[in-house]
């Protein structure tokens, strides 16, 4: 199996066969899945991974900076590879997300940040996909 390059180990990070195939799995991935997504696609590949090895992988690289943990699904987290300035777009109906690379400037007033030191940015945007919308008119 080829090692993942662009999504980095944690220190003290173990190589196991395991843990390098669901980093294969999110290398490059933009369907930013869950940790029951992310076992499903993997344990075909590998009979001896746990989904607890998978929920322990996320959160060791979440913690580490390797990977971003998304809260914007109220029923389950979401994981994505692409730890660089983003933001996302949501679908309502079939909960797809989108990435927005683009940067969009947000200016705090000053009464809101309070002397807080601004570290960063998600603007998440909520809307209704291309497939749901034709479905809906199909209806």
């Amino acid at each position: 199996m080829k090692e993942p390059t662009k999504i980095g180990f944690a220190k003290g990070f173990k190589r196991t066969p395991q843990r390098l195939a669901i980093l294969a799995y999110l290398e490059g991935n933009t369907s930013h899945p869950s940790a029951e997504e992310i076992f499903h696609a993997v344990v075909g590949k590998d009979r001896t991974l746990s989904f607890a090895t998978v929920y322990n992988t996320l959160n060791t690289l979440s913690k580490a900076g390797a990977l971003r943990e998304l809260t914007i699904d109220p029923s389950r987290k979401r994981y994505d590879p692409n730890t660089g300035a983003h933001h996302h777009l949501i679908c309502m109906s079939c909960k797809k997300v989108v990435d927005v690379p683009e940067e969009i400037s947000i200016d705090l007033p000053k009464t809101v940040a309070q002397n807080f030191f601004i570290l960063g940015n998600h603007v998440e945007f909520y809307g209704v996909c291309p497939a749901c919308r034709k479905m809906q008119k199909n209806v």
